[in-house]
């Protein structure tokens, strides 16, 4: 039997995460324009959950592919662009996190661009980047939630703040760690030279 092909586009796992990038612009819609939080958290919650599911059934059906390695990040970039403004803009997080964060990934991306032009594929993801991003997406919803005035804002506020330090904690610190990535290829790309 032969192995199946990294070049495959209509995998399950693909379906989710364009299901997922989908659920971008709803849920900046959700969030700036009728402020409908509770169905603008309930979209991040299913791009969560879909995030989630996608490697799972990668993994498990094993329908790995080039797409959804490129799909994969680059949606979950994209929501986390997407909650840092439109959290930034209703005033939830202060903007120097959004600045912060979001310069992390310009970096990271004009590391890939040129790691491209060298012949490299995209950064080895790594676990604590994961564990970054995992946080930053719960804590956008968490933070969300802690500006009601129900019961659960009280709950929540504290809860989406810890995510929020943790997350950009790990964000910024994974930020390094594929900056030093970045350093190696360009070192080993030189000593070929």
């Amino acid at each position: 039997m032969a192995a199946p092909s990294r070049n495959r586009i209509l995998t399950i796992p693909n379906l989710l995460s364009v299901l997922r990038l989908a659920g971008v612009p709803l849920f900046l819609w959700l969030l700036l324009g009728p402020r409908e939080d509770g169905w603008a958290i309930l979209v991040l919650a299913v791009g969560g959950f879909t995030d989630w599911l996608d490697g799972k059934l990668a993994r498990l059906l094993d329908q790995y592919s080039r797409l959804g390695a490129l799909l994969d990040p680059a949606v979950d970039r994209l929501y986390i662009l997407a909650a840092l403004i439109a959290l930034g803009i209703r005033e939830v997080i202060p903007w120097w996190v959004v600045a912060a964060l979001i310069a992390r990934d310009l970096v990271l991306a004009v590391c890939v661009v040129v790691l491209r032009r060298r012949g490299y594929g995209p950064f080895v993801v790594t676990y604590l980047g994961k564990a970054a991003t995992f946080l930053l997406l719960y804590a956008f919803p968490l933070l969300l939630l802690g500006q009601g005035s129900g019961g659960w804002a009280a709950g929540a506020l504290p809860l989406g703040l810890a995510f929020a330090v943790w997350g950009t904690a790990l964000y910024l610190y994974s930020g390094l760690l594929y900056l030093s990535q970045f350093v190696l290829a360009l070192r080993g790309s030189s000593d070929t030279a």
